[in-house]
């Protein structure tokens, strides 16, 4: 266990200077004071899922999955099968009874797809004669079935039976899917939305059928998620977000974040023109599952309200590189990871409020010589726009010595992080840790009261 004094860093020029802190003044505090290394993949690392409160299975590019304990590091299983690397990974938790077992099913470019028990590592169900590979899993609990993307729909029961299947009638594949109320799947499909009809028969037999197209996208969809029971959301290339409402699949909220600052008249959309196009692309949205959504445009991050149809806090380098995944905390706080290598904390802040204009003051009483009409447009009242605010560093994590491919927290067990460097790191609060360590000596020592 290695542990670092680790805070808010300055970002390369990325990340401003704090302003100077005054006695009695609060520091920002990062608590993951210390990492553990977890080897034993020798590829890139893309792919972290939960498997209960205590363990967690990765994978990547070598086709190994590992299973490890989040509070010791220990790493529990090493599941091989998959002869190439790992393209989608998702957890599926059986209810039986009173009992409930959690499994995990793997898709890789070798074309197979895997059922795995992480109790004993065995390999329970395994497809290896797919016509292409897998790029997206989708797990439907309440009907004990799975769905699997790529040139093909296709859906299966727990024993890995394909129950049907429908080709996809386009040159790109789907990249990403998410369940919608009343039976029904939403696809991403480049630049499409293809919402897909699931119907099961009396006799327990199941039919998939598309059922509509949504092509309000300019360009390739990167990124699908749910927000909650009403609300889904989508992420372009280009910089598009999209909300739509996940019965009648019409938009709620359409924002183009182009990267520019807010102009004065309150218009929502954001410019930054000496930005390329492919760093507008939106890598990753994140919701609170009410009405917060947290997207990563670029190096950016980006934090939008539903209600009120705007962005409230943003921030345009939020890192040196692309942000490749975020999470929503509680308390206005978030977190991102990055091709740059770090993990980084931030917190949301009202910006400054802007100067009010100055008044004409004891010259404007006097005319000299002119007429005492107005000689200048009266001052036209300034529209009310939506308070802004900004993303604060509250904390860097910095382990990694390549791009960051996401990030698991387990609350207060600690957060897992995956990375190009082929390592697995697992961080912890260092305060707990300690406090944990001093615990444990003090009952071995009651337990060896009696012996010198």
């Amino acid at each position: 266990m290695l542990r670092w004094i680790l805070g808010g860093r300055e970002a390369q020029g990325a990340v401003e200077k704090s302003p100077t802190l005054f006695i009695g003044e609060e520091q920002p505090k990062n608590p993951f004071t210390e990492l553990q290394v977890l080897k034993g993949h020798f590829d890139i690392v893309r792919f972290l899922v939960q498997i209960d409160d205590s363990r967690f299975a990765s994978a990547g590019d070598d086709g190994l999955v590992l299973v490890w304990n989040v509070e010791t590091g220990e790493r529990l299983m090493e599941l091989r099968g998959h002869s190439q690397q790992i393209t989608a990974m998702v957890a599926w938790s059986l209810i039986n009874a009173d009992t409930s077992h959690t499994s995990i099913i793997t898709a890789s470019s070798d074309r197979s797809l895997s059922l795995w028990d992480p109790d004993t590592g065995n390999r329970v169900q395994t497809i290896s004669d797919l016509q292409s590979s897998v790029k997206c899993l989708l797990v439907l609990e309440h009907l004990d079935l799975w769905l699997s993307g790529g040139n093909e729909l296709c859906v299966w029961n727990q024993d890995f039976k394909l129950l049907c299947k429908r080709e996809v009638h386009s040159d790109a594949a789907i990249t990403a899917m998410v369940q919608l109320p009343k039976m029904h799947v939403a696809a991403a499909v480049d630049k499409e939305i293809v919402i897909y009809k699931l119907a099961v028969s009396s006799k327990l037999e199941v039919s998939v059928q598309p059922f509509r197209q949504l092509t309000d996208h300019h360009d390739s969809i990167r990124v699908l998620i749910n927000v909650n029971d009403g609300l889904f959301a989508s992420g372009s290339h280009v910089g598009e977000l999209i909300i739509w409402d996940a019965v009648n699949w019409t938009i709620q909220a359409y924002e183009h974040i182009l990267w520019e600052e807010p102009h004065c008249d309150g218009q929502a959309e954001i410019r930054f023109v000496s930005q390329k196009q492919s760093d507008m692309s939106i890598h990753h949205l994140a919701s609170n599952g009410e009405v917060v959504i947290l997207a990563a445009v670029g190096s950016g991050l980006y934090v939008y309200n539903i209600h009120s149809r705007n962005v409230v806090a943003y921030r345009k380098m939020a890192h040196d590189s692309n942000v490749l995944h975020t999470m929503l905390l509680s308390d206005g706080q978030l977190m991102s990871c990055s091709e740059d290598g770090s993990v980084r904390m931030w917190e949301m802040e009202p910006l400054p409020l802007p100067a009010e204009p100055a008044s004409p003051g004891f010259f404007g009483l006097w005319s000299f010589g002119r007429s005492s009409k107005q000689t200048c447009p009266p001052v036209k009242k300034v529209p009310e726009v939506p308070i802004l605010k900004s993303l604060e560093l509250t904390g860097d994590l910095i382990g990694h010595s390549g791009a960051i491919q996401m990030f698991l927290s387990f609350g207060e067990k600690g957060l897992v992080t995956c990375s190009t460097d082929h390592l697995v790191i697992l961080w912890k609060d260092g305060e707990r840790q300690s406090r944990l360590r001093s615990l444990a000596v003090f009952q071995k020592l009651e337990e060896n009261q009696g012996l010198c």
